[in-house]
């Protein structure tokens, strides 16, 4: 990180953030420069002068030591993360598995009645970085604007844990929530799982193993960016792997990191759009960003699905890149982005439980 980054408390840069935010559109636009388009999308003014601010500041996502890499994210979400959001109860939850427990936190929207959904939720941070401070404006905002319980988990992560660990902890947590439905308050037969980059490779990953172990599965996915692939170099890579927050040189250190045995590049369990048979799958929300390095294999994931017959529905958010989820605290197109996958939860959560009303045929 920069001298500037490093030298000033996190508020006054976050404050910065949004005096510039606030700042006259043509004011704006001198500090933006010319509007960059690529691939024939345009970066969104918005993402445009956070990514020069980020420049500007010297505030990069570093891929030195996984410790540099984890204090930088954690910086960076502080940032724009925003005002914590009110009106949601918080508790720790200690999942246990083989030889340790998975600490994970219950986001409970002040008033909710029981037996509501779950949204199981996986953070993202190249399985690497992120735990549940990083994402926890972004879970307070689904459970809220959802009217969902949501419970994050604290996996294990690389390279102190490498691949499989954070995907058997993943599978555990899902399990235990089933098995602990009562405790949490839920409907059982109504938990989605959702995740961003890293953890919406592992949302996906736990439902496709739900369906193979035969035992309860989600009732709908929700990815946000995810990694689906690590085998493949596609285009999006190349147009977008420097300049946009996340970059090629950083996807290769996450991988290595996570997963440095490069038979495991193909596993399912880690690129599961190879897996043979995605049809077990539940409806899935998938969201890209234009100038995202990830953008093509997410794609191809919905392409994959909906050629296997499952419903999803597939938003590029064209003028956008990498992490928007976490960029709340900006509002605008940052949190419009957020409430249209919100949106899509709420609607397949309510699909789930019309389909549980329907009476079963002899």
């Amino acid at each position: 990180m920069s001298k500037l980054a490093d030298s000033l408390p996190v508020g006054v840069l976050a404050g910065a953030v949004r005096f510039a935010f606030g700042l006259p559109a043509p004011v704006r636009r001198l500090i933006t420069g010319k509007p960059i388009v690529v691939d024939g999308q345009r970066l969104h003014p918005d993402a445009q002068l956070l990514l020069r601010l980020q420049q500007l500041s010297g505030q990069t996502w570093e891929t030195t030591t996984p410790a540099e890499n984890r204090a930088a994210l954690t910086q960076s979400n502080a940032l724009v993360c925003g005002p914590v959001v009110r009106g949601v109860a918080t508790r720790p939850v200690r999942i246990p598995r083989d030889g340790g427990v998975i600490p994970g936190r219950v986001y409970e929207p002040v008033g909710l009645a029981p037996d509501s959904a779950l949204l199981i939720f996986y953070h993202g941070g190249g399985w690497v970085s992120g735990d549940l401070d990083s994402h926890d404006n972004l879970c307070r905002f689904l459970a809220l604007e959802a009217g969902v319980r949501v419970l994050a988990v604290d996996y294990r992560l690389a390279p102190e844990h490498p691949f499989p660990a954070a995907v058997d902890d993943v599978m555990v947590a899902f399990e235990w929530a089933v098995a602990h439905a009562s405790d949490l308050r839920v409907d059982p037969e109504r938990i989605a799982l959702g995740g961003d980059s890293a953890g919406g490779n592992l949302a996906a990953v736990t439902a496709l193993r739900a369906a193979q172990a035969g035992g309860p599965t989600p009732v709908f996915l929700l990815l946000l960016y995810p990694a689906v692939d690590a085998s493949t170099r596609r285009r999006s890579r190349d147009l977008f792997g420097n300049g946009f927050f996340l970059t090629d040189a950083a996807m290769d250190w996450f991988r290595g990191h996570y997963a440095p045995e490069e038979e495991s590049w193909v596993d399912p369990r880690l690129s599961v759009l190879l897996a043979d048979d995605l049809s077990t799958l539940p409806p899935t929300y998938l969201a890209t960003a234009g100038f995202d390095p990830l953008r093509d294999e997410g794609e191809a994931f919905a392409e994959k699905l909906a050629q296997a017959g499952v419903p999803v529905v597939l938003r590029r958010h064209e003028g956008l890149f990498h992490g928007f989820a976490n960029v709340l605290g900006l509002g605008g197109i940052y949190r419009e982005a957020v409430s249209e996958a919100v949106g899509s939860l709420r609607t397949g959560l309510a699909l789930a439980n019309a389909r549980q009303d329907v009476p079963k045929t002899a």
